[in-house]
């Protein structure tokens, strides 16, 4: 693999970025890099007073989103009406700043003392800067963050401090619904006002109407201000769409001023239109009985909460530390279960790229952490969100003329809403993640009560799609699926590709298994003849598997070995990374590989393979990988570890860890990439501690790498919370809490009743 190129732009530290550097040519990798979220709601890191420099101004709402209409060169039947689009909200985090008539822009205004702070503990955004206009020095200090508390709160904070001269503060603090997309396929906005009401300090706003049945979304905002602890009102004005609200401070050399605004935000997913005001102001009086600090302090104890059962130690090595702690609190966030109708968003409430609320990396990669670090329920709301959009699955399927449900590849309501079809409709792979996560789920938590009654209506209708999309080909007497696009979409269209055909099989065998064990009711319902039974397990017993004996390995699909075989090192680093600087006929042709693809099969089916298929096949694919995917890494990560290869599990631990904040891929600034923000967490427990859940019974087969001093983490499993330390000089399992449990570490059997397993 190529070196990468590193942009850092943070300090290194266990838990802050920090930069004393306004860095005016990376501004939207900042931005990205501190957004801040409380799964209801968030937004990029931009200015409060305004930057009038390159940005991407950025503020999101869950579950708010609109139908833009498909655009095409060619239509193909099939095609979905509309490409969902996580579109901007209205900006909230408003406090524009004049001194002494002077706009404060950091875009034009000199400045020094600068400093950009995101707390991981809290989720906390800091930044401070001093200013010398008109004869006034001013040191200007901005604080804010949204709450876990209370979901539709957030809390800004001014302080403005004198150093020098005299100084009129004016603040202009606002809600402003005039925004748009940068990705928009139009230049009109998604957003038209419906009023605005400067004696209770309130705007409305609707999105436009749409063609497509799509419920429109009406938003309302109210903010109020307090000055020095007590509540103040400013002059008060609107405009279509937006308020301002401006407050001015005199201050004399040595005098300081703090203005708070607080803002509440009710969407129409949870507060009917017409409720909308009074409820508004029913939260405004709960959020205005306390201060900023009081409500931080509130936020953070929330917070500690999550960390408790989540944090990762690492101790030796301070860059990894600082990368898992910052894709943990991205992660959370961006969600936390409380709300069954929302996912993990792709981008979460950093940037508005990828559309759609829901891909398969949410089942792939996020539920095997979330199981393990949160409640239950979380996990559970993430089945029951798929459970609940069963009905757009089956229309899915039904638009390609198929039988049963097939899952979207991008979507906000269960219907598919992703406009290229060599994505859409041949990557169908992830089909078999949505039952994978049922599987997963039971495994780990011992809890049937999910896969025996919902989670047995999404296996069959999964199983249904793929007994319907196989063909039989009566030369090799074979089942086979043709024209699809594996989990590296960097080659499409393409026969029996080995990790689609495989997934599949797996499904019918585990839904199968799954039968007679479900709810009777629920089965007698679903309707599953002997004769449909019978061809599943005959699909699964004559499944085609592209092999290749002489190499030992399982061949991605039909044609992959007469490609140009070499490996990614041979890439000129100038062409790194080859989605940015190649065609995509080259890439098509190409023999690299954006991510696991073969390798994602042996992640997911460990125990089914023996250790010498499992080398064979990393060897031969992971050379061939330019991990362009953000999902790439902690893949090829947990492998390596358990095949021994340390130094390749440690690197590719790096590259998914700081994959944002090293910007290996160069693309951060669109936002970052929270559904692979879990790979740093599955590298370390399940790659460098060995975690596996095979049997009922949970085992560690840890190793320590050679630069780091020792790790710590934290786990959940089966109501037991377990602390696991692994060390130089070895490796302990505390139950922390729960009843007694058996568990393997490093080969040796360890029974566990508040005491330390010791390998």
């Amino acid at each position: 693999m190529s070196e990468p190129v590193i942009n850092r732009l943070f300090d290194i530290a266990p838990w802050r970025l920090t930069t004393h550097h306004l860095d005016r040519a990376n501004m939207r990798l900042a931005e990205s890099l501190t957004a801040i979220g409380n799964g209801y709601m968030g937004m990029r890191g931009n200015f409060e007073e305004g930057y009038s420099g390159d940005s991407l101004s950025g503020t999101y709402l869950a579950g708010v989103w609109f139908p833009d209409k498909t655009r095409v060169g060619w239509w193909k039947n099939g095609y979905p009406e509309y490409f969902g689009k996580a579109i901007n909200a209205p900006r909230f985090a408003d406090l524009r700043v004049t001194i002494n008539d002077h706009a404060i822009d950091l875009a034009k205004v000199p400045h020094r003392d600068f400093t950009l702070d995101l707390d991981l503990h809290q989720g906390l955004l800091t930044r401070q800067f001093t200013v010398a206009v008109a004869g006034a020095t001013v040191r200007l200090t901005f604080r804010r963050f949204v709450s876990i508390a209370i979901k539709e709160a957030a809390y800004l904070s001014l302080e403005a401090e004198c150093l020098a001269g005299a100084a009129t503060v004016a603040v202009a603090a606002g809600l402003d619904g005039n925004v748009t997309n940068e990705d928009s396929n139009y230049a009109d906005r998604f957003w038209q006002p419906l009023a605005e009401d400067a004696a209770q300090g309130t705007i409305q706003l609707q999105t436009r109407p749409n063609p497509f049945g799509v419920p429109q979304f009406t938003v309302l905002y109210r903010q109020a201000l307090r000055l020095d602890g007590q509540p103040v009102q400013g002059v008060r004005t609107t405009a279509p769409g937006s308020l301002q609200e401006v407050v001015s401070i005199p201050l004399a050399t040595g005098e300081a001023a703090s203005l708070e605004k607080n803002v509440v935000v009710l969407t129409s997913r949870d507060v009917a239109s017409a409720d909308q005001p009074a409820q508004a102001a029913a939260l405004m009086t709960q959020v205005q009985a306390v201060s900023f600090a009081q409500a931080l302090a509130e936020h953070t104890a929330a917070w500690a909460k999550r960390w408790a059962t989540s944090d990762v130690v690492i101790d030796g090595d301070v860059a990894a530390q600082q990368g898992i702690r910052f894709s943990i609190a991205q992660l959370f966030m961006t969600y936390y279960g409380e709300d069954t109708r929302l996912n993990v968003g792709p981008k979460g409430f950093t940037g508005e790229k990828y559309g759609g609320a829901t891909y398969w990396d949410t089942e792939a990669y996020v539920v095997p952490m979330y199981l393990a670090v949160t409640p239950p329920s979380v996990t559970r709301a993430l089945l029951q969100y798929r459970h609940d959009q069963l009905p757009g699955a089956y229309h899915n399927a039904q638009q390609q003329g198929l039988a049963g449900a097939l899952f979207p590849m991008v979507t906000f309501n269960g219907i598919e809403c992703h406009n290229e079809w060599e994505i859409t409709f041949e990557e169908l792979h992830r089909n078999a993640a949505v039952a994978f996560a049922i599987y997963q789920y039971t495994a780990y938590t011992g809890d049937e009560r999910y896969v025996n009654r919902d989670g047995i209506e999404v296996l069959v209708g999964i199983s249904r799609f793929w007994a319907d999309r196989v063909h039989f080909s009566k030369r090799r007497g074979l089942y086979m699926i043709h024209g699809v696009t594996g989990p590296n979409e960097y080659e499409n269209n393409v026969n029996n590709n080995w990790y689609t055909n495989r997934m599949a099989a797996w499904c019918l065998e585990y839904t199968l298994s799954r039968l007679p064990l479900a709810d009777a009711d629920v089965v007698a319902a679903l309707g599953v003849s002997d004769d449909e039974k019978a061809r599943w397990q005959d699909i699964q017993d004559r499944m085609y598997y592209p092999v290749d004996h002489d190499l030992g390995i399982f061949v991605q699909h039909d044609t992959f070995l007469d490609k140009d075989l070499r490996p990614a090192s041979t890439i000129p680093a100038a062409e790194r990374p080859i989605n940015q600087h190649w065609s995509w006929d080259r890439i098509l042709r190409s023999p690299f590989i954006k991510q696991a693809d073969v390798l994602q099969g042996l992640y997911f089916l460990n125990d089914r393979f023996t250790r010498e298929q499992k080398e064979a096949n990393f060897d031969f694919y992971e050379p061939l990988t330019v991990h362009e995917s953000s999902l790439s890494a902690s893949i090829h990560a947990i492998l390596a570890a358990e095949l021994g290869k340390a130094d390749k599990a440690v690197e590719l631990y790096a590259r998914t860890a700081r994959l944002d904040l090293d910007n290996y891929n160069h693309d951060t600034e669109d936002g970052l990439h929270i559904t692979s923000m879990s790979g740093g967490w599955l590298a370390i427990v399940q790659g460098f501690a060995g975690m596996r859940y095979t049997g009922g019974r949970l085992s560690f087969k840890p190793f320590l790498p050679k630069h780091w001093q020792g790790y710590r983490f934290a786990l959940t499993y089966r109501g037991r919370q377990l602390a696991v330390a692994v060390a130089a000089s070895g490796t302990t399992v505390t139950l922390m809490a729960g009843e007694p449990l058996t568990v393997e570490v490093a080969g040796q059997v360890r029974h566990l009743t508040r005491e330390v397993a010791d390998a």
